[in-house]
């Protein structure tokens, strides 16, 4: 195998050069590492079974580009679809065509991270107001530009309470409701420290302060709260709650996102400390895996924060300038002293979120709260009327979804409305959840009756 690269000279003359500019290693630099891990040849050292080995022709017939277009047409439509009435930790909202648009710019695309803020100035601006939205929304004085998802970002704030000076203790306490992977993902984040993950009683995820208390002591780094919860019911003591975590020894997160904050109380005038959640429920259609992680926090905890943060200041003519500030915090600055292992983000869907909230307005923020909180009221009360069906499984206000008791068995009832053409949660043998918004509301009266006929 040659590792060597044929260029051209400023003249137009062919030269030889031992080396390339992205692989440079000659046939003797290959020959030396083989010796030392007593190899015969590179490809030696892939075992790539010959089923799946490439043997230099792909077997496919040659075709124009119409015929291809027609191929894949044709086999995506033998796909199964069905409306989605699904919920529970990823929502579908309309997203605005102009979000595509102005995203999809190449100065945005190409931009593959900020570090050279000469160059970045519009995409810093943009996560900038980013974070100045998530500020706004939560009551807490900083935001990062961004984390993987809900799930890393409980994880890192979990992280930080064993950082923080004012906390002492190592138990990290979660709803016995909280989702199964933002749980596994938790636990991984404490592995290896002295933190230790348990769970407190709720009553599908409500808070029970008197409970909760039950299960605090001076062990206790941090408390974790979801609102809406995992059902979709709306906490309705978080103040209480607020009031029983003031004391500094334990931090108090709250797990929500940027539509529902924009309707309920902001976290920081019940007393959290810190507010994770999915922040791409604006600006990026149900994905299936990509997300945006939010994650803010009192300013106390600012040399603590994960990720990045993303400055405004002026330069030398006194112009507004932006910049990413305090990234000693990251792996590939700090190694072994970093505050997290964190060292990128999900900068291209916080810019799509940001976005999608201007798009909106801080008013059509609140219309699509108030459209979220209305629809399942209405949709829960219409299934209520269905013989074999109540709904919604515990009083209280819904954000989204809801859970419902049917008859006869809820597993065949998701499978025989799936063959209808709608999706929605088995969650036991006699509930469901069914999540409504505006993206899926113009087939909410034809799930009605899907039900109604399957339940007769």
């Amino acid at each position: 195998m040659s590792y060597q690269n044929h260029l051209s000279r400023t003249d137009g003359t062919a030269t030889e050069s031992t080396g390339s500019p992205f692989a440079p290693h000659t046939e003797a630099d290959v020959e030396a590492m083989l010796r030392a891990v007593d190899a015969e040849s590179v490809a030696e050292l892939f075992d790539v079974p010959s089923s799946v080995r490439f043997d230099g022709e792909f077997g496919i017939e040659a075709a124009s580009e119409q015929e291809v277009v027609r191929s894949v047409v044709e086999t995506l439509g033998r796909n199964e679809s069905a409306t989605e009435f699904l919920g529970r930790g990823r929502y579908d909202h309309y997203v605005p065509s102009l979000v595509d648009h102005l995203a999809d710019r190449s100065e945005f695309l190409t931009s593959y991270t900020q570090y050279q803020p000469e160059i970045t100035q519009g995409f810093l601006q943009a996560l900038f107001e980013y974070q100045s939205l998530l500020v706004e929304l939560t009551g807490l004085a900083v935001a990062n530009c961004s984390m993987y998802d809900a799930a890393t970002a409980l994880g890192e704030v979990a992280t930080l309470s064993r950082r923080a000076r004012s906390v002492t203790g190592d138990r990290v306490l979660v709803p016995d409701a909280l989702r199964d992977e933002r749980r596994a993902v938790l636990e991984n984040y404490v592995g290896g420290t002295a933190l230790a993950v348990e769970e407190y009683p709720t009553a599908d995820g409500v808070v029970e302060p008197d409970a909760l208390e039950d299960a605090l002591d001076d062990d206790v780094a941090l408390v974790y709260v979801e609102n809406p919860t995992t059902t979709g019911l709306i906490q309705d003591r978080l103040e209480t709650v607020g009031e029983l975590l003031a004391d500094d020894d334990v931090l108090f997160c709250l797990g929500s996102d940027p539509i529902a904050l924009s309707l309920l109380r902001t976290p920081a005038a019940v007393g959290a400390d810190a507010v994770i959640g999915d922040a791409s429920v604006l600006g990026l259609g149900t994905a299936y895996g990509t997300s945006l992680g939010l994650f803010a926090c009192r300013e106390e905890f600012l040399r603590q924060v994960p990720g990045r943060l993303v400055g405004a200041s002026r330069d030398e003519s006194g112009r507004r300038a932006y910049t990413l500030t305090l990234q000693t915090r990251e792996q590939h600055i700090r190694r072994e002293r970093a505050t997290s292992n964190i060292c990128t983000n999900q900068a291209w869907i916080a810019l799509r979120t940001a976005i999608h909230a201007a798009v909106l307005g801080p008013e059509g923020l609140v219309d699509l709260a108030k459209k979220c909180h209305r629809l399942p009221e209405a949709l829960s009360s219409e299934l209520n009327e269905i013989e074999g069906v109540s709904a919604p499984v515990r009083n209280g206000y819904h954000f989204r979804e809801f859970r419902a008791t049917v008859e006869p068995d809820a597993t065949e009832l998701v499978s025989e409305l799936y063959a209808e053409g709608f999706a929605v949660h088995a969650i036991d043998a006699d509930t469901i959840q069914v999540c409504v918004t505006d993206a899926n509301e113009s087939r909410a009266a034809e799930l009605v009756t899907a039900i109604e006929e399957v339940v007769a």
